[in-house]
């Protein structure tokens, strides 16, 4: 049976991931996970794709908020925005949401780093972001992940990946949430239903995969070759026109509690 052999969070999006030994798995995700977002003044998300310094960006949750840090910025306390705090809509691809405002020394410090006006918005009670309905029931939400609440990846893909690349590349370059051993390689792309530890989830498509991928989350460098895209998609593009796909996107079906070293049980 498989294994859960890893888990980790983005509490700010496109930040440093970090990892976690056990977790509570909440209907928008993993607790904590990208529920904050660095935004340009119109609202429009800002991501490593295009300003790759974000992953070098390191954002820890605390109970009065997030704490920042990163490369040549003094450490920054950030607290949850109040409940009465202004709103911007806020664009994700092709969803727009309306998100709480946290303004001040947050947007001061997120526009220094980057190089560029910016501000830090955080998903809270009153945002609602629905989960594309081609793939989700009505009720299903997500906070600031590209489009599903969870990703999930198998050791085995990765492996397989890795022998066809000129230098191997690690799990971090794809920014999963669960990582998974004892399964064949790419066997989480027929997951449907599957259960771990008090956690029930389903598999709702691959996950299509771009440029971000070929940044190395240590130096915030993309690599010249544009690889492992450049290779994945010889062998794992969807259709002559499809996208290159690694992974599998999840959806929440009952929360709860998980756990490293937890049992992963296919359902379906």
């Amino acid at each position: 049976m498989p294994t859960l052999t890893s888990l980790s969070i983005y509490p700010l999006k496109s930040c440093a991931g970090l990892p976690l030994t056990r977790a509570t798995v909440e209907p928008l995700g993993i607790q904590h996970d990208r529920r904050w977002m660095a935004v340009r003044p119109d609202g429009s998300f800002m991501t490593g794709r295009e300003l790759p310094a974000l992953v070098r960006v390191r954002a820890v949750p605390v109970p009065t908020g997030l704490h920042l840090s990163a490369p040549g910025m003094p450490d920054l306390a950030v607290p949850f925005p109040p409940v009465e705090a202004p709103r911007l809509d806020v664009t994700v691809w092709d969803d727009t949401c309306s998100a709480a405002r946290v303004q001040g020394e947050a947007d001061r410090w997120l526009s220094e780093y980057l190089g560029q006006p910016a501000a830090l918005v955080s998903v809270d009670a009153r945002m609602q972001r629905p989960v594309d309905p081609k793939y989700a029931a009505p009720e299903d939400r997500v906070g600031f992940a590209d489009a599903f609440p969870l990703l999930l990846i198998s050791e085995a893909s990765l492996a397989d990946l890795n022998q066809r690349l000129p230098r191997p590349v690690p799990m971090s370059r794809f920014r999963p949430n669960l990582v998974v051993e004892g399964c064949a390689p790419f066997a989480e792309d027929g997951w449907k239903r599957l259960r771990i530890g008090t956690v029930e989830l389903a598999g709702v498509k691959p996950c299509a995969r771009c440029v971000f991928t070929t940044v190395d989350p240590e130096t915030a460098v993309a690599d010249p070759q544009q690889e492992p895209l450049r290779t994945l998609t010889t062998y794992r593009r969807l259709g002559s026109k499809g996208g290159v796909m690694f992974g599998q996107n999840v959806i929440v079906r009952r929360p709860g509690i998980i756990q490293v070293g937890d049992a992963v049980e296919i359902l379906e």
